[in-house]
Order: C-alpha cells, then structure tokens, then sequence
C-alpha cells in the first residue's frame, strides 16, 4: 500500500520587501501552515523568480512532488515556473497550485491555504 504523498508549501516573498506582505508576519504565517496543515513541509523562498529561485524549484520537481506556491498573482506564477515544471516532466495545471496571498492577514491567508489543502485532500 502507498503512502498518500503531501503537498509541500512554498512561500515566495519577492525580497520581503513587497508590500503586498506588509499586513503579514510571514514567519508565523509560515510555522502554522507547517504545523497546523497537513503539507509535507513549509517554507519560504527569498525570490523564486530569480536565477536561484528557478535552480531551487528545477531541483524540488525532480521528486514530483505536488506543490503550493503562496505568492504573486498565480497567472505570473504560471508564467514564470512553466518552463521549470515542463523540465521536471510535470503539468503546472495538475502538480502545481498557485494561490495568490498579497495584502492578506496571516488569518486570511491561512485560510486560503487551508482551504486548498482540503481541496486537495478531498482529490485524492
């Protein structure tokens, strides 16, 4: 019998200077998704659409591992990891939810993700 695998969750915080996160303690945002929901792990990453951002996500796919990317506007985010997730054999549509978070309290956003990962639960 396999294991259901969890999705893991990043949080992109473009530099932590957008202000889009000015309404937000990103780091006790981050510790109740990682320890209140079930994802395989939390984290955040400093700028994923840069040059070491693109190298850490080609490096995360390789384990095909569905993701939550809690972040900019999911259409940007589509348009900037589509090449990494094509590399890694995967569809961004079926492996990859893209939740946009800006200009949320940490109680909105929680639940944003929360609801997500019910969703997907609830998928199989």
């Amino acid at each position: 019998m396999s294991e259901k695998q969890l999705p893991g969750f990043i949080m992109c915080v473009c530099t932590g200077k957008c202000p889009g996160f000015q309404s937000m303690d990103i780091w006790d945002f981050i510790n109740q998704v990682r320890v209140e929901l079930p994802v395989e792990y939390g984290f955040i990453h400093p700028q994923l659409c840069e040059e070491d951002g693109d190298r850490f996500l080609a490096d995360y796919l390789k384990a095909h591992r569905k993701v939550i990317i809690g972040a900019c506007a999911p259409n940007m985010q589509r348009k900037m990891f589509k090449q990494a997730f094509k590399d890694a054999g995967l569809d961004i549509e079926k492996d990859a939810y893209m939740l946009d978070i800006r200009d949320m309290t940490n109680e909105a956003a929680f639940k944003k993700v929360e609801d997500l990962v019910e969703q997907i639960e609830a998928e199989g």
